[in-house]
C-alpha cells in the first residue's frame, strides 16, 4: 500500500500533464502544447477579418472574380466552370445565407466578446476519435464548395497584429490550461498514460505498489503551484461549487461494493483501484474527464426561471418571471394605411388583356431577353411572339390533349410548370398559355433525383392541389431521371403525373374561329405559388385573378413603372419578387425584362451590372448576395456606369443583415454613377405578396434613418435603442412604406392576434386586395393565416376586416416606416426569449476568418428537448480543416453566441462538405437537415453538445430526508402504517410423504438424506442403470451418458486420485476446472467423497490463465486443482482426471454434521464483486428438496438444461438436483448452441421435454438467430407444445421484453405463452423464486418510473407515460420467507412499497468464504435482524430492491397469492441528483435512441453519467448517436449525460448469465482499455 501522501503527490504530478487523451493521439501535438507558453508569440499568424470595404486593394490571384458563397450559390466560379452548363440544379444553386451576414461592426463585436473570454477561458476537453472514424467523405465535384471569399485581403492583415494576441490565447492556450487543470483538479484526475516517449514532455510513470517513480519535467513544476490537499471531485449535479469538504478522493464506489473476504481498507486499493498490471486506476483516468468537470464547475450565468418543483408525484412546470425583463411601455399601435390605389383610365380588365393588347399593337417590342452561360444575349422574345406562342399553347392544352368529348384539361384544373431557371422564355409562354386557357399554373422546381431533399413535400403540394399534369420543355424532360425502361421516374411522394412538352414545334396553331376567353378579373384562382413552412411542409398559396391584377397595379404605382422601361432581373422568375416584377408587372407595363439566370451569375458575377450598363436599365431586381458578388468582381470593370438606374430593388432587404451589403455596394459603385437614393429594400411574404417597399427617393433627399437595436431587448420582443453595449447591437434599415391600398397592423406572434404596443416587436399582418387568398386545398390551415381579426388589449375584435399573417416580425418606426427584424420561420424561442436564426448565423460567421466551415452552408434550427427549445447549429466543414481547428472554432462559436445573444447552444455539429440536403435553389434545406439530425442520419464528423450549460430547467435535486423510525411506522400485528406488511412465503417444506409409505417404495428414502453423497451411493445401489445425465453436442448427438453406478464409480476413482496425489486434509479447497460436462459432476462428487471442498471455476481463456488463479486465490484458499487440460507452472498441485487410479478408496467420507461445508459457490456479481459463498450440506439437500417439490421432479421425468454450470442455480440444476430427485437431465452446453442455434429447441421437441431451464443469453441467441427461421424449424418437425415450463435462471429484474418476444416468436411452434417464466436467486440464497407447476401464472404490473426514483412504488395503468412493466420473478420456493425492508432503517415496509428484499430459509448460504476473517460483513449480510417487528428472526439480505404485491390470484393453498417483483440490485443503482436510478432503465432508453445501437451500459464517474453504446452500424454513424443518446436520457430520466462513449459491438462485458459487468466496463474505460470509436464530452 502507498501512503496517502505519496499517492496524492503522484496524482498532482499526473494532473499537471495537460491534454490527457482517451485514445492515442500522438506526441507531437502534446509537445507543441506544452512548449507553446515558453516560445515567443509568433505575430505573423494570418487572422484576417472579413472586411468588405477594403476589397479593392487585392483580389483572388486567378484573375477570375470570386463571389463568396451564399446559400443560393455554394460554388466558386473557378470550380463550377465546367459543371455550370449541365442544366438543372447545377445552374441554379442559390439560397439565403450568405455574405449579407458580413458586417464589420458585428465582426468587431464578436471579436470583442471573445476577447472578454480571455480572462475566463475554459479548457474544453476535445472529443476523442479513432482515426478511421473521421475519414472525410469524398467531396462531390458537382457542387464545389465556395471559396473562402475574398476575406484574406491586406486590409484585414492590418488588424491582425492587434487581434492575434487576443485570439491566439482566446480559447486553449496551453499555459492557461496546464494551470487550470491543476488548480481546480481533484486528486482523482490525471493525465492518461498514453503519452509516447520524447524529451520535452512531462512523463508520468505508472505508480507501482511499494515504490513510486514520479518523474516530472521541472519546467512545468516551477510554474504550477501544488493544489490544495482537500480538492474533491466537484458535484456536477448541483450548481454550488464545493469548497473545503474532505472526501476520500479515490475511485468513487458505493461503500458496500467491496471485495468479499478482504479487509475493508485493502480491498479497495488492491482489487478496484488497480488494473491488471498493478497500475492504480487513478493514475490513468483521463485528464479529459477532469477538464470537463473543471469546465462545468465554472460559475454559470444566472439560471433561467426554475421550471420545475419536484413534488412527490409529478414534475410541474412553474415559470417564474424575471423581474428585470424589459417590458413594452408604449401605447397600443394604430393600424397603418398605405396611400390609396390610384385610378388609371386605360387599365386593362385582366393581365391576359394587357398581353393581348401589347401582342397586337406592339408586336415588335422586346418583352424578354435571355442570356447564355457566358452572359451574352441568347434570344429576345417580342410581345408578338409571346402572345402568339401563349395562344398556341392555350389552344393545344384545351383541344389537343384528349378527345373532343373527353378533354384531359378543363378550365380551373391545376397544372405543374417544371422549367429550369436557364429557360425563362419557355416558362413565360407556359405561364401565359395557362392563364389564357384558364387552367391554374403551379410553378415548381425541376426535380433532380428521386431522393431530392423536399421532393416528398413537393409531392404533398401537388397532391393537395390535385395536380395530375406537368408542362415542361423538351430539354428539361430529357434531363429528368428515368427508369431503366426509359420512363420518367415516379418521384418519392408524388402523385402519378402526365408530362406534356410545350416546345413550339409540338404546339398546334389555333383554328380561325377559336378565341381565348378573357373574363374581367374575379376572385377565381389565377395561379398557385408554393411556400415551404418552418417544418418543411410545402403548401400552395392561391392568388386570385383580382389579387394578381391589383398587385400589379400597386407595384406599378409604388415603383412608378413606365411603359417601355428596361428591367434587369436576377431573381428566380418562377416565384416571389422575380415573378411579380419580372413576369407579371413587366407585361402589364410593356417593360423589357432582361433575366440573368443563376448559371450566369456563377460564371460572371458582374453580368447583371454589365446588362444595366449596356441596356441603360432603369430598374434592377437583386438580392444582397448579388450586390456582394458584383462588389467582389467589380475591379475588372472600370467603365461600368450605373447612373441610368432609378430603382435598385433589394428583394431580401427585410433581412437585418442586408444593411452592410447595401452600404458596401453603394460605397464601391457610387463612383460609377450609382445614386444613394435608388437603393430600395422591400419586404414580401408568400401569403401577403409585397408587404412594403421603399419608394425611390428624390435626388439629394435625406436618406432614411437606421435603427440600432439591443439584441437583448429583441429577444424579449421589445424595441430598445442600444446605447451601452455595442457588442450586442443589431442595425436594421427600413423597408419603406406599406403598399398602396393596404392596411397594416402588428400583432403578437403567438396566441390570439392581440395588437402590439408601439415599442413591441410583433408579426406584421396585412389587409389588401393584392394578397394571397388561401392555402389551396387546406382550409384548416388557411383560416389561421388568411382570416385573422386583430383584437385590442381587452380582447375585443378590431372590426370585420380580415388580415393575412405575413410571417414577418417587425415594428413601425417614425414616419410610418416599416422595419423588419426577422421571420417567423427563423424564430427560435428558448426559455421564453426569441432569437433569430439569421442573427445566430451572422455571429457564428463573424467568429474568425472562416477556414473551418463554408460560409452559406450553415443550418440553425431548434429541437424540443425536455420542455424547451434547444438551439442546434449544423455547418459543412472544409475538407482541409484539422480536428484542432474545428474544435477551436466550435468552442469559440459557443462563447460568442453566449456573450452576444445570452443563449446557450445545445449542439454544434460539423458535417463533411456537400452532405447537407439542399433546396432546389442550392440553399440548405433546414427542415430536412433537422429531420436528419433527429433521426440520426446527419453523419457529422465533429460534434459538441452543451447540455450542462444550456439545460437550466432541470428539477431541483431531491434532498434526502433524515431516516428514522417515526410513530407512523408502529406495527400492529401484520400491519405497518395501516398497510399489510410486505411479506410472502412459499408453502411448507414439512415431510410430505408418510414415512411408512416411503419405506415400502424404496429401501432408502431420499427424503431422509442429509448428504448428497449418500444419495448418490444409495442410487448406485438401488437403481444402478438409471441414466441420470445425457450430454449433447452441437449435432444433438448424446456424446456421453452417466448412469447412477457409472457416476458413483468415476467419483470414487477421483477420490482415490485426490487421496494419493493431493496430500489433502479434510476441508481443503479444490478448484474444479472443467468445461460443461459430466466430468465436472463426477469431480464434484469425488470431492464430497474425499471430504474436501469443491469450488467450480469457469476454465479461463488460455491467455488469462496466469491472471485467473491469483484472483481466485485472493478470495479463497486453493490447495489443489482438478482438471483435464491445463498446465500452468505457477498454479498449485494439478491433478489430471483423465488418468485415474484403478482402485477404489478405502472408505468414503461422511461429514459429522449437516452444518459442515459442502461446497463453495464462486462467482462474480454484476458489480464486479468476486465471492466464494459457503453452502452447507443441509442447505444443499433442503434446496434440492425445495426444487423437487416446486417442479414435481421424479425419476421418471426428463428435464433439459441449457445453462453454464459454474455457480448459482445453474450449478444446482446441473450437478445436484438430478442426483437428489433422480430425474434425467439432458445437458446442453451453451457454447454448443453457438455452433448450432436450433440445438436447444429441437432437443425439447425430440425428447418431449416438459421442463427446461436456460439463461437470458440462450434466449437472446434463439430470439435473434432463429426469429426468422420458425417456418424452417416447423418444416423440420420441431414442436414445442410439450413444454410446460421454460424457466430463465437469473439474478436480476426479469427481462419482460425478451421473454415476451421469445414467446411470440415460437408460438407458431406450439410454445404456450404461459410456459416462459423466470427464477430469482442471489448470493445469500441461490434460489428464492422459481415458477413451478402448481402456482398461478406470473403476473405483470406497471409502475411509474418517476416514483421508483424516489424509492416508491406507484402502480399505473398499462400504457401510462413513463410507465415500466415488471414481471413477477416466479413463485416463492417451499420453505422460503421474504420480507421487504427499508435498507436504511431496517424496518419492515407495507405492501407495494419499494425496499430491500430480505429472505429467511433453511437453504440460505452460511456466509462468504474469507481468508482474513472479516466477520462483520457476514453478520450484516447473512444474519441480520429487523429493527422492529420480529426482532428475533434472523434474515439474509439479498442486496436487491423489490416489492411484494398481493394479487387477486389464488395460490396452491387456496390463499391469495403474494407476488414478488424484483426491481434491481442496490449496489448497481446510480445515485444522481438525490434520486435512485436503475442502470437498466437508462440503458433501455438509450438502446431505443438509434437503430444502430446494439447494446449499451451506463455508470457514473465523479457524478458524471457515462453512457457506453455499442455501434452496430458503420463508423460514420458514431457521432449521430451522441445527440440522440443525450436527448433521450434527458427527456425520459431528467439526467444530463456527461460522457458518451461509442464502441464496437461486443465491448461491453457480459457474464455467463447474460448480465452486464458494468464495473468492469467502468474500470476498462478509466484505464483506457476500450479502444472507443468516439468519446464525446458533453459540456
Amino acid at each position: 500500500m502507498l501512503s496517502l501522501n505519496t499517492r496524492r503527490q503522484g496524482c498532482h504530478h499526473s494532473a499537471s500533464v495537460p491534454g490527457g487523451d482517451i485514445t492515442q493521439k500522438g506526441y507531437e501535438k502534446k509537445r507543441a502544447r506544452l512548449l507553446a507558453p515558453f516560445l515567443p508569440q509568433i505575430t505573423s499568424v494570418d487572422l484576417p477579418l472579413p472586411d468588405v470595404q477594403q476589397q479593392s486593394s487585392s483580389g483572388p490571384t486567378s484573375g477570375e472574380p470570386s463571389p463568396a458563397s451564399s446559400d443560393r450559390s455554394p460554388a466558386s466560379p473557378e470550380a463550377s466552370g465546367p459543371s455550370s452548363s449541365s442544366g438543372g440544379r447545377r445552374n441554379r444553386s442559390g439560397g439565403a445565407r450568405d455574405d449579407r451576414y458580413r458586417s464589420d461592426i458585428h465582426t468587431e463585436a464578436v471579436q470583442a466578446a471573445l476577447a472578454k473570454h480571455k480572462e475566463e477561458k475554459m479548457a474544453l476537453p476535445m472529443p476523442t476519435k479513432r482515426r478511421s472514424a473521421f475519414v472525410q467523405s469524398p467531396v462531390d465535384n458537382c457542387t464545389p464548395p465556395d471559396t473562402s471569399s475574398a476575406s484574406e485581403d491586406e486590409g484585414s492583415l492590418r488588424r491582425q497584429a492587434t487581434l492575434s494576441a487576443a485570439l491566439a490565447q482566446s480559447l486553449q492556450s496551453p499555459d492557461y490550461w496546464i494551470n487550470r487543470s491543476v488548480q481546480s483538479s481533484s486528486t482523482s484526475s490525471s493525465a492518461s498514460s498514453t503519452l509516447s516517449h520524447g524529451e520535452n514532455k512531462t512523463q508520468t510513470q505508472p505508480t507501482r505498489i511499494g515504490n513510486t517513480h514520479t518523474h516530472t519535467h521541472t519546467l512545468v513544476l516551477n510554474l504550477v503551484p501544488s493544489p490544495p490537499e482537500n480538492s474533491v471531485p466537484p458535484d456536477v449535479t448541483s450548481y454550488t461549487p464545493e469548497r473545503g469538504s474532505r472526501v476520500d478522493s479515490r475511485v468513487d464506489l458505493p461503500p458496500n461494493a467491496m471485495t468479499r473476504g478482504m479487509p475493508r481498507g485493502q480491498s479497495r486499493t488492491s482489487m478496484l483501484d488497480t488494473t491488471a498490471d498493478g497500475v492504480p486506476v487513478n493514475s490513468r483516468v483521463s485528464t479529459k474527464i477532469q477538464q470537463l468537470l473543471n469546465t462545468l464547475k465554472r460559475p454559470k450565468r444566472q439560471a433561467l426561471s426554475e421550471f420545475f418543483l419536484d413534488d412527490s408525484e409529478e414534475i410541474v412546470e412553474v415559470p417564474q418571471p424575471d423581474p428585470n425583463t424589459p417590458r413594452p411601455e408604449g401605447r397600443q399601435i394604430i393600424p397603418v394605411k398605405g396611400e390609396p390605389l390610384g385610378v388609371v383610365s386605360n387599365w386593362p380588365p385582366a393581365l391576359q388583356a394587357a398581353l393581348a393588347r401589347w401582342g397586337a399593337t406592339q408586336a415588335k417590342s422586346p418583352a424578354l431577353t435571355a442570356l447564355d452561360v457566358t452572359g451574352k444575349p441568347l434570344y429576345t422574345l417580342t410581345y408578338g411572339k409571346l402572345w402568339s406562342r401563349s395562344l398556341k399553347l392555350a389552344y393545344t392544352l384545351l383541344n389537343k390533349l384528349g378527345t373532343k368529348n373527353e378533354p384531359v384539361l378543363r378550365p380551373g384544373d391545376r397544372v405543374a410548370l417544371v422549367y429550369p431557371n436557364s429557360d425563362p422564355a419557355m416558362f413565360w409562354v407556359a405561364f401565359y398559355g395557362c392563364l389564357l386557357a384558364e387552367v391554374i399554373p403551379v410553378p415548381i422546381e425541376v426535380p433532380l433525383s428521386r431522393q431530392d431533399a423536399g421532393s416528398l413535400q413537393i409531392g404533398f403540394l401537388l397532391g393537395s392541389c390535385g395536380v395530375g399534369l406537368a408542362l415542361t420543355s423538351e430539354i428539361c424532360l430529357k434531363g429528368l431521371p428515368k427508369t431503366p425502361q426509359g420512363e420518367i421516374m415516379q418521384f418519392k411522394g408524388w402523385p402519378r403525373m402526365k408530362w406534356v412538352v410545350t416546345d413550339t414545334k409540338y404546339l398546334t396553331k389555333p383554328s380561325k374561329d377559336w378565341q381565348p376567353h378573357i373574363p374581367t378579373a374575379n376572385t377565381d384562382t389565377a395561379y398557385i405559388e408554393y411556400k415551404a413552412s418552418k417544418e418543411g411542409t410545402v403548401m400552395g398559396v392561391a392568388v386570385s385573378k383580382i389579387a394578381l391584377l391589383t398587385h400589379c397595379q400597386a407595384l406599378t404605382q409604388a415603383c412608378n413603372y413606365c411603359e417601355g422601361e428596361t428591367l434587369v432581373n436576377v431573381l428566380d422568375c418562377k416565384k416571389d419578387m422575380g415573378l411579380w416584377h419580372g413576369v407579371l408587372t413587366s407585361v402589364m407595363n410593356r417593360i423589357h425584362t432582361i433575366t440573368v439566370p443563376y448559371a450566369v451569375m456563377k460564371a460572371c458575377p458582374m453580368s447583371w451590372v454589365q446588362r444595366v450598363h449596356i441596356h441603360k436599365a432603369r430598374v434592377a431586381l437583386v438580392k444582397c448576395r448579388d450586390l456582394h458578388w458584383a462588389m467582389m468582381a467589380h475591379r475588372d470593370q472600370r467603365d461600368t456606369n450605373l447612373s441610368s438606374i432609378r430603382m435598385l430593388i433589394v428583394a431580401d432587404g427585410a433581412n437585418p443583415w442586408s444593411v452592410s451589403s447595401c452600404d458596401a455596394f453603394l460605397n464601391v459603385f457610387q463612383s460609377h454613377g450609382l445614386k444613394p437614393e435608388v437603393i430600395c429594400p422591400c419586404a414580401s411574404s408568400p401569403e401577403a405578396l409585397t408587404v412594403a417597399i421603399r419608394r425611390p427617393g428624390a435626388r439629394g433627399a435625406a436618406l432614411p434613418a437606421r435603427a440600432i437595436l439591443s439584441m437583448g431587448g429583441l429577444s424579449h420582443g421589445v424595441i430598445r435603442v442600444n446605447t451601452e453595449d455595442k457588442n450586442s447591437a443589431l442595425t436594421v434599415q427600413d423597408v419603406g412604406h406599406v403598399m398602396p391600398g393596404a392596411l397594416m397592423c402588428i400583432v403578437k406572434p403567438d396566441g390570439p392576434p392581440q395588437l402590439c404596443k408601439t415599442d413591441e416587436i410583433g408579426e406584421i399582418v396585412l389587409n389588401s386586395r393584392a394578397g394571397g387568398t388561401m392555402y389551396y386545398g387546406l382550409p384548416g390551415v388557411t383560416k389561421n393565416t388568411f382570416e385573422v381579426i386583430p383584437v385590442n388589449q381587452a380582447g375585443a375584435p378590431l372590426g370585420e376586416i380580415l388580415f393575412t399573417r405575413t410571417g414577418l416580425l417587425g415594428f413601425v418606426g417614425p414616419g410610418s416606416l416599416v422595419f423588419v427584424v426577422g421571420k417567423n420561420e427563423g424564430l427560435l424561442t428558448v426559455s421564453g426569449r426569441r432569437h433569430n436564426a439569421d442573427d445566430l448565423v451572422a455571429t457564428a460567421l463573424a467568429v474568425e476568418p472562416v477556414k473551418t466551415v463554408y460560409r452559406g452552408r450553415i443550418a440553425v434550427f431548434s429541437v424540443t428537448v425536455f420542455y424547451d427549445e434547444r438551439i442546434v447549429i449544423v455547418a459543412e466543414q472544409r475538407p482541409d480543416a484539422s480536428e484542432e481547428d474545428s474544435f477551436q472554432w466550435m468552442s469559440r462559436v459557443l462563447q460568442a453566441i453566449d456573450s452576444i445573444h445570452q443563449v446557450g447552444l445545445y449542439c454544434l455539429a460539423l458535417v463533411p462538405a456537400n452532405t447537407l440536403p439542399k433546396t432546389p435553389l442550392g440553399g440548405i434545406h433546414i427542415s430536412e437537415t433537422k429531420q436528419n439530425f433527429l433521426e440520426g442520419n446527419l453523419h457529422p464528423c465533429n460534434i459538441l453538445l452543451c447540455p450542462h450549460t444550456c439545460v437550466t430547467n432541470l428539477p431541483k435535486p431531491r434532498q434526502k430526508q433524515p431516516v428514522g423510525v417515526g410513530p407512523a411506522s408502529i406495527m400492529v400485528g401484520n400491519l405497518v402504517a395501516g398497510k399489510r406488511m410486505a411479506q410472502a412465503a412459499g408453502r411448507e417444506l414439512g415431510v410430505l410423504e408418510e414415512e411408512g409409505l416411503v419405506r415400502k417404495l424404496c429401501s432408502w428414502p431420499t427424503m431422509m438424506h442429509q448428504f448428497l453423497s449418500e444419495a448418490l451411493q444409495w442410487r448406485a445401489q438401488t437403481d444402478p442403470d438409471h441414466v441420470l445425465y445425457v450430454l449433447l453436442n452441437a449435432k444433438g448427438v448424446a456424446v456421453c451418458t452417466a448412469t447412477c453406478s457409472q457416476l458413483h464409480k468415476r467419483a470414487e476413482k477421483i477420490t482415490s486420485a485426490l487421496m494419493e496425489r493431493g496430500g489433502l486434509n479434510t476441508g481443503d479447497n479444490v478448484v474444479l476446472l472443467y468445461p460443461p460436462g459430466i466430468d465436472l459432476i463426477a469431480a464434484f462428487y469425488g470431492c464430497l467423497y474425499a471430504g474436501v471442498i469443491p469450488v467450480t471455476v469457469r476454465p479461463p481463456h488460455p491467455q488469462n490463465l496466469a491472471a485467473t488463479l491469483p484472483t481466485v486465490r485472493m478470495i479463497i484458499d486453493v490447495t489443489c486443482i482438478l482438471t483435464t487440460h491445463v498446465n500452468v507452472k505457477t498454479w498449485p498441485t494439478i491433478i489430471d482426471t483423465d488418468d485415474l487410479p484403478r482402485r477404489r478408496p478405502p472408505q468414503l467420507y461422511k461429514p459429522p454434521t449437516a452444518e459442515m461445508l459442502a461446497y463453495l459457490d464462486f462467482s462474480v456479481s454484476t458489480t464486479g464483486m468476486l465471492t466464494g459463498v459457503k453452502m452447507s450440506h443441509s442447505a444443499v439437500s433442503t434446496l434440492c428438496r425445495s426444487i423437487k417439490l416446486q417442479c414435481e421432479l421424479y425419476s421418471s421425468r426428463q428435464i433439459a438444461i441449457c445453462l453454464d454450470p459454474y455457480c448459482g442455480l445453474g450449478f444446482v440444476q446441473w450437478c445436484l438436483s438430478s442426483v437428489y430427485s433422480g430425474h434425467q437431465s439432458i445437458l446442453i452446453p451453451p457454447m454448443e448452441l453457438e455452433l448450432s442455434l436450433p440445438l436447444w429447441l429441437s432437443t425439447l421437441s425430440q425428447y418431449k421435454i416438459r421442463d427446461t431451464f436456460c439463461s437470458y443469453s440462450v434466449m437472446e441467441l434463439c430470439t435473434k438467430g432463429l426469429g426468422t427461421q420458425t417456418d424452417a424449424l416447423k418444416a423440420r418437425g420441431v414442436n414445442l407444445s410439450c413444454v410446460r415450463s421454460c424457466v430463465v435462471i437469473a439474478e436480476e429484474r426479469p427481462r419482460l421484453a425478451l421473454t415476451q418476444s421469445f414467446s411470440k416468436l415460437f408460438k407458431d411452434l406450439g410454445l404456450s405463452p404461459r410456459a416462459v417464466s423466470t427464477a430469482f436467486g442471489s448470493r445469500v440464497n441461490l434460489a428464492i423464486c422459481l415458477q413451478g407447476t402448481a402456482g398461478p401464472d406470473p403476473s405483470t404490473v406497471y409502475v411509474d418510473m418517476k416514483s421508483l426514483r424516489h424509492d416508491r412504488v406507484r402502480l399505473v395503468e398499462r400504457g401510462a407515460p413513463q410507465s415500466l412493466s415488471l414481471m413477477e420473478s416466479g413463485t416463492i420456493l417451499p420453505g422460503v420467507r421474504v420480507i421487504i425492508v427499508n435498507p436504511e432503517t431496517r424496518g419492515p415496509l407495507g405492501d407495494s412499497h419499494l425496499g430491500e428484499i430480505w429472505v429467511q430459509s433453511p437453504h440460505s448460504s452460511s456466509g462468504y468464504y474469507t481468508i482474513y476473517g472479516e466477520e462483520s460483513l457476514q453478520a450484516d449480510h447473512f444474519n441480520t435482524r429487523l429493527s422492529f417487528g420480529e426482532p428475533h428472526t434472523l434474515w439474509a439480505r439479498t442486496g436487491y430492491l423489490g416489492f411484494v404485491k398481493r394479487t387477486e390470484l389464488l395460490g396452491s393453498t387456496g390463499d391469495r397469492h403474494d407476488a414478488l417483483f424484483v426491481v434491481g440490485q442496490l449496489d448497481e443503482t446510480l445515485e444522481l441528483r438525490g434520486l435512485r436510478y436503475h442502470p437498466i432503465d437508462i440503458e433501455t432508453s438509450v438502446s431505443r435512441a438509434h437503430r444502430s445501437i446494439a447494446e449499451s451500459a451506463v455508470f457514473t464517474w465523479t457524478n458524471l453519467l457515462v453512457v457506453v453504446a455499442e455501434l452496430a452500424g458503420s463508423e460514420q454513424e458514431a457521432l449521430d448517436l451522441v445527440p440522440l443518446v443525450t436527448n433521450v436520457v434527458l427527456e425520459e430520466h431528467h439526467l444530463i449525460v456527461g460522457v458518451v462513449v461509442v464502441v464496437d459491438p461486443g465491448v461491453i462485458p457480459i457474464n455467463s448469465r447474460g448480465e452486464k459487468q458494468r464495473m468492469h466496463l467502468r474500470d476498462s474505460f478509466l484505464a483506457d482499455q476500450l479502444d472507443p470509436i468516439y468519446v464525446a464530452y458533453n459540456m
